[in-house]
């Protein structure tokens, strides 16, 4: 009906001057209606809302009083487990210290052949290549000698001729004599020219220089063969067979491989461990060092003698170099059959060093910090002590401090140490029982039960 009325009034509303009065009586009409249509609203009674508070309040009441008379738990000892760890005993004893470095193994006598005649060269060792071996005296080489040999005939010609003149002046001389004595006058008495003396002398002369030419002669000749100085390997070679070389000119290189040298650096905390000798003085007591390097998974070593110090400091590493010696590096002088030890190689070296007396032997497991060990008396306490280190290593630290009879020294790792308190020992069967009040029960279960490591 509502809906009717709205929808005349729209119709009408084109011509409002017209239909005024009727307009206002339909809108009076519309507002009555629609309060007529409206429901009295209903009141809600004050004990439903209190019902369910009142409830509520008396169910926590309940609550409370049930709490409170319900009885209180027994009391009950706690159990506080002290930190399980593991102890040894600590030793004294004399320890050998060994002193680790590494360094290049190199030929203890490296040289240049050089051509002292200049020529061809004629020949060369079947060996003349660059790792051949020549035993000392071996020829590596020949120069052509052809000049040579005529020098030497020169040379000998000429002292032939020398002697045939000492011999002339010899018999001279004798006869000068012979003739002065027919005066009747002493020989004393004679001039020095009247015997000769001045000739027969320089005619010993001429053949002291003719035989130094045919030395020189001889020199030159053998000096047309390059032989080895020494047992060698040939590192470089400089020449080949039909070339000329001349006065100076450097043929190749060889190196001595009776023996190889080590030159092993040491630090200076080192040194005062190594029995090392004075570099006017020959050490009776020669340290070993051991050789050892990794190849394909397999550990070779060789075994040598510490045989030289140098004695100066490096000015920029600030370390002191020792020299050990390896004899026959290559195996090829003796019937040993070791790894050779090829020169170049880069090798760690384990020098042994000076046996020190009374001191202990820490696992590097049992320090903690920079110098703080555990130790546990027999009553099971924890003791934290600070030690001296004399020396330490990859495993263990070595000091000489002394220690109580009755301490042990503990390897465990612990969280959170504290002087004084108790502990247990793997092996040793100790449980500690305590019994605390309990308002600060739950402060010593937070605070110092530890469970097993």
């Amino acid at each position: 009906m509502i809906i009717a009325k709205l929808l005349y009034l729209l119709s009408i509303g084109m011509e409002p001057n017209k239909y005024i009065p009727i307009h206002r009586d339909l809108i009076m009409s519309i507002v009555a209606e629609k309060n007529n249509n409206k429901k009295p609203r209903r009141m809600i009674q004050l004990r439903y809302v209190l019902t369910p508070i009142a409830i509520i309040l008396f169910a926590i009441i309940g609550l409370i009083v049930v709490a409170a008379l319900a009885p209180k738990p027994a009391k009950k000892p706690t159990i506080i487990k002290a930190p399980l760890v593991e102890a040894q005993s600590i030793e004294r004893q004399d320890i050998r210290f060994a002193i680790s470095s590494q360094g290049s193994v190199v030929p203890r006598t490296q040289t240049n052949l050089v051509s002292e005649v200049s020529g061809q060269i004629t020949s060369v060792n079947d060996k003349f290549n660059v790792g051949g071996f020549f035993k000392k005296g071996e020829v590596l080489l020949t120069i052509d000698d052809i000049s040579y040999r005529v020098g030497l005939l020169q040379a000998q010609s000429r002292l032939d001729a020398a002697n045939a003149v000492l011999v002339e002046e010899q018999a001279r001389k004798e006869q000068a004599e012979d003739e002065w004595l027919l005066t009747g006058k002493a020989l004393s008495a004679a001039p020095v020219l009247a015997l000769r003396l001045p000739q027969l002398q320089k005619a010993k002369a001429d053949v002291k220089a003719a035989e130094a030419d045919v030395t020189d002669a001889e020199v030159k000749l053998t000096r047309t063969q390059i032989k080895a100085p020494y047992d060698a390997m040939l590192k470089e070679k400089q020449v080949e067979i039909g070339q000329y070389v001349s006065t100076g000119s450097t043929l190749a290189m060889t190196f001595a491989v009776d023996y190889a040298e080590v030159r092993l650096p040491i630090k200076q905390r080192d040194v005062e461990f190594l029995n090392l000798p004075k570099i006017n003085q020959q050490d009776s007591k020669v340290s070993q060092v051991d050789i050892f390097y990794q190849l394909m998974g397999a550990q070779h070593t060789w075994v040598s003698n510490l045989t030289r110090y140098e004695g100066e400091v490096d000015s920029r590493s600030r370390v002191h170099y020792v020299v050990a010696q390896v004899n026959d590096p290559y195996s090829v002088l003796s019937t040993s059959e070791h790894q050779e030890l090829r020169i170049g190689t880069f090798v760690n070296a384990s020098i042994a060093g000076k046996t020190i007396s009374d001191i202990v032997a820490i696992p590097r497991d049992a320090l903690h910090g920079a110098n703080k060990i555990y130790l546990v008396d027999d009553k099971k306490r924890l003791h934290i002590q600070e030690i001296n280190v004399l020396r330490n290593d990859a495993d263990y630290v070595y000091s000489h401090d002394v220690f109580a009879e009755n301490h042990r020294l503990i390897t465990t790792q612990m969280e959170t140490p504290v002087e004084g308190m108790t502990l247990r020992i793997v092996g040793e069967t100790a449980v500690v029982e305590k019994e605390t009040a309990p308002e600060t029960a739950s402060q010593t279960e937070s605070t110092e039960t530890q469970g097993d490591d």
